[in-house]
């Protein structure tokens, strides 16, 4: 047995500051805050910070949750989503308090 099929859950603050990564190991970000459906109780999508330094000048982007899979072996989230597609799901400084 894996250590996922161990333990099938994890908590939202483990998840916090964990790498995404391309398929390849390219890194595209780190996950800030999962954003949860009140009424299904379903993580609707990641916030995922990408450059800055030490968090100063950071972009987030929003990242639906069913495009990101934890992948053992890169010991991070993986996604392959186009940078086109990233682009689209920048949040704006007035929506990341939410």
């Amino acid at each position: 047995m894996t250590a996922i099929q161990n333990h099938p859950l994890i908590a939202s603050d483990r998840i916090e500051g964990t790498l995404v990564r391309r398929h390849n190991g390219e890194k595209i970000g780190k996950i800030e805050r999962l954003m949860i459906d009140k009424a299904s109780g379903k993580i609707a999508y990641a916030v995922m910070s990408f450059g800055g330094l030490f968090g100063l000048g950071d972009n987030y982007y929003q990242i639906p949750w069913s495009l990101l899979k934890y992948n053992l072996s890169l010991d991070a989230y993986e996604s392959d989503i186009p940078d086109e597609q990233l682009a689209k799901t920048f949040l704006p400084q007035t929506a990341r308090k939410h």
